[in-house]
């Protein structure tokens, strides 16, 4: 089954928009420049880490990530969309050298909830989000194709 470990999903490869790279760019890493999509627009408020209890259960900086992402996975699941649709991340940070410091992880967390789909993406550094115990905000967009 796709999904497990080891397993190659053949349609994970394959974008569902097309993504925006202009001619003479340095490659990017880990985001797209931009993307080029129609369809139904979803559009999912500020993610922090907290579960569907509203409960923090890590003051882990990547755990928050995956926690942010995998509400963001489910808000788009009542769409009927996946991570495939993401057209834009807006990630908000409370501490860029935490963030940095924990891209490998935070990598892996991202991987495992979203793939190896890259919107394009903004992250930026703020002095506070108004959950006190969140580390990071993650706001979404995403594009229904049809």
């Amino acid at each position: 089954m796709p999904g497990q470990a080891g397993e190659h999903d053949p349609y994970e490869d394959r974008p569902v928009h097309e993504i925006l790279h202009p001619a003479g760019w340095a490659r990017a890493r880990g985001y797209a420049n931009g993307v080029l999509a129609s369809g139904r627009m979803v559009f999912v408020g500020g993610q922090v880490g907290w579960n569907a209890a509203q409960e923090f259960e890590t003051d882990d900086f990547a755990g928050q990530v995956r926690q942010a992402l995998e509400n963001i996975a489910a808000v788009l699941a009542e769409a009927g969309a996946g991570p495939e649709h993401l057209v834009r991340l807006t990630w908000y940070v409370t501490d860029k050298a935490e963030y940095l410091a924990g891209l490998k992880d935070i990598g892996a967390a991202y991987r495992d909830v979203i793939g190896r789909h890259f919107p394009a993406m903004a992250l930026v550094q703020v002095t506070a989000l108004v959950e006190d115990r969140a580390k990071v905000e993650i706001e979404a967009t995403a594009v229904i194709p049809g």
